[in-house]
């Protein structure tokens, strides 16, 4: 077997235009700025969000609890030193940073069920460091705090409706406070429960141009209303192999979705990884447990542990930002990165036009 770093070098050397672009698998060229942006549409409800974006500033390490506003920072300070290692506790940026000058497309991102907006925060900030303009949301009564404070959000349609206007307030109402974000170069990506609301807004609005799916199919018999026939956009699909939370039954489904896709579409699927082995979360309670540490394997039973976080959320990170790149920038590097696994042992991908 030829070494990678050497099939790299061989690979530049010949400087093919379809040459897989492998700089999406660290920190792109700009340094990542970042804010919370709270907004009120109405005196019944005020939406938190996240922006990560492209900025002038100087950056540094910051606990991400410290993005939190408090009471919530102190509890996610005291869930964090309760656990091990496997939860993300830094991130290298500029809080309040001046969004760099220019235009810059607009990635808007769905947590998983229960979570919060830091759930995806290194893809969020890989995406920024190459160019983008990510946006995160807090779900309406459907995060990680609602679920501690013993108000855990149903799983179906009704909720769903409120997680696809969650989305459309970033787009319309946060996004335009960032002068940078190009809001006609338009993507989403969600985990979970965030992959059917990717789809969903997919589904309903026109203006997204592309859509990825993070461990979950964005049609799903167990929450309805996308309708995959519907999507027209790009679609990019993450499979976590060892994914005991949504069973092999879901990878199934994720499989038939990418099959039905209409457009192109890929699919990567992840060894050793569990449902939360691409997020910011993974262990920080309880519930998101599958992805960190020991587990059993779906086929035999058999003991087994978790891909190590850091490498999970990096895979994540380089093929969500690929895609972007890909579809929204129509760059042919990241599109070639698409049609290999990185690294290989680990990563298989698939696919279609």
């Amino acid at each position: 077997m030829i070494p990678r770093v050497l099939l790299l070098s061989v690979l530049v050397a010949c400087g093919s235009p379809t040459d897989p672009d492998v700089s999406v698998e660290q920190p792109g060229p700009h340094a990542v700025g970042t804010r919370r942006i709270t907004t009120t549409i109405d005196a019944s409800h005020s939406y938190t969000l996240q922006a990560w974006y492209p900025t002038t500033a100087a950056t540094a390490e910051v606990a991400i609890e410290s993005l939190e506003a408090e009471p919530l920072r102190t509890r996610y300070a005291g869930l964090l030193a309760a656990v091990g290692t496997c939860p993300t506790r830094k991130l290298d940026v500029a809080v309040d940073g001046e969004p760099e000058a220019g235009s810059f497309p607009l990635v808007v991102a769905s947590h998983c069920h229960a979570c919060t907006r830091f759930s995806n925060a290194s893809t969020a900030l890989r995406l920024a460091s190459h160019g983008f303009v990510v946006v995160t949301v807090d779900h309406t009564a459907d995060t990680m705090w609602d679920l501690l404070d013993g108000n855990e959000a149903s799983l179906d349609s009704a909720q769903l409706a409120l997680r696809v206007a969650d989305l459309e307030i970033a787009i319309d109402v946060a996004s335009p406070a960032l002068v940078s974000a190009d809001r006609t170069r338009l993507g989403v990506f969600g985990h979970s429960f965030g992959a059917v609301t990717a789809g969903r807004l997919a589904q309903l609005d026109d203006r997204v141009q592309a859509a990825a799916a993070l461990a979950a199919p964005m049609e799903n018999p167990l929450i309805p209303g996308v309708v995959l026939a519907e999507i027209t956009q790009p679609l990019l699909f993450l499979v976590a192999r060892e994914d005991n939370s949504i069973t092999e039954f879901g990878n199934k489904l994720i499989r038939d979705n990418y099959t039905a896709a209409t457009n192109a579409a890929w699919k990567l699927e992840i060894a050793d990884a569990g449902h939360w082995s691409v997020s910011d979360l993974d262990g920080l309670i309880p519930t998101f447990a599958k992805g960190c540490g020991p587990g059993t394997r779906q086929d035999d039973g058999s003991a087994f542990t978790y891909l190590d976080p850091e490498l999970g959320r990096s895979i994540t990170a380089s093929y969500v930002t690929a895609f972007f790149r890909a579809t929204l920038e129509a760059d042919e590097g990241a599109r070639a990165y698409l049609a290999r696994g990185f690294p290989d042992e680990i990563v298989s991908v698939a696919h279609h036009d």
